[in-house]
């Protein structure tokens, strides 16, 4: 063999071996939680549940904060994010906990009969295509084919799990337990209907520890058409696996 074609089978069995999370389905749950929310710890286990059945985010929002507890995980970027939502779904005001199904239903974070029926639902909708793999330089390759309406392609960076031990608040006292914490959420591009979508993007040195996901969202922070994850690259060396979702 040929010191190119060597380099070039190297190069694609890293990408393999860096790929996509076939084990969730491409259905994208989003809780919206604070550590400062009393009601936020039943919804906190139940995402942590639905973890190994679907993608998920866990997204702490900030106007909490004043309560006593400083939530480190929270961002203004997650209450704008689901201010957008409450409009939306034509709601008074944002509340937490709010899970959100595929960007197509919203309902109590806490709630698991509601939770378990719209993630059947999201099933049997029709998907875009996502296939992701880590580069051997680092970055991030992401191809999305025949997205079912024009969107925004969105990438999130989360913590795969995270704990704290709450010392004031409504949950003083207590030690509370996340998955999925999302530490950055922005977006790369945009996609057109039925027109495929390639990039190459860089990560940041903390993304080789995180889980990166990446969904395609209709215009407007409407439904998710779309979705994928890769585990952090240590889990993700451990199974190699090629994923199309």
């Amino acid at each position: 063999m040929s010191r190119r074609l060597a380099l070039a089978a190297c190069s694609a069995l890293l990408l393999t071996a860096a790929s996509s999370d076939s084990s969730r389905a491409p259905i994208l749950v989003e809780l919206f939680t604070s550590e400062g929310c009393s009601s936020c710890p039943p919804a906190d286990r139940l995402l942590q549940r639905l973890d190994s059945e679907a993608i998920v985010l866990s997204e702490h929002v900030d106007y909490w904060d004043h309560q006593g507890w400083k939530d480190r995980f929270s961002s203004h970027a997650f209450t704008v994010r689901q201010e957008l939502y409450a409009r939306l779904f034509g709601l008074d005001s944002s509340y937490t906990p709010e899970m959100v199904i595929d960007g197509a239903a919203e309902f109590n974070g806490s709630d698991s009969a509601r939770a378990a029926q719209e993630i059947a639902k999201a099933a049997r909708r029709p998907k875009a295509q996502v296939v992701l793999a880590r580069t051997p330089a680092g970055g991030l390759r992401i191809e999305v084919d025949s997205a079912p309406a024009p969107g925004d392609v969105m990438l999130a960076l989360a913590d795969p799990a995270a704990q704290s031990q709450v010392a004031a608040g409504e949950n003083k006292g207590h030690s509370l337990t996340h998955v999925a914490v999302v530490r950055s959420l922005r977006k790369i591009g945009s996609v057109k209907r039925g027109v495929a979508f390639r990039s190459e993007i860089s990560l940041p040195p903390e993304a080789a520890v995180q889980r990166i996901v990446v969904f395609v969202q209709e215009d407007g922070q409407a439904r998710v058409s779309g979705a994928a994850m890769l585990a952090e690259r240590s889990q993700g060396m451990a199974s190699p696996m090629t994923a199309r979702f």
